[in-house]
């Protein structure tokens, strides 16, 4: 079972894989409705985490399919 930090440490390395790779995609990362808490103060879990870390790998799927890497 993966643990609350194995799944901070996948996400940290996937934001910082499209920092490097796809910087235009990154740049709108934050401004992006999937990854705005709805409110002030969530409880990070398990499920939580895992649901961003899995919206991150669609955003970058969707952006990957119509944006081709040089």
């Amino acid at each position: 079972m993966k643990t609350l930090q194995d799944i901070e440490n996948q996400i940290i390395t996937l934001t910082t894989s499209i920092e490097v790779n796809y910087p235009e995609l990154y740049a709108t990362l934050d401004e992006n409705p999937v990854t705005i808490p709805s409110n002030s103060h969530p409880d990070m879990t398990i499920t939580i985490m895992e649901d961003y870390l899995e919206s991150l790998k669609q955003i970058l799927k969707q952006y990957s399919k119509t944006h081709n890497k040089k």
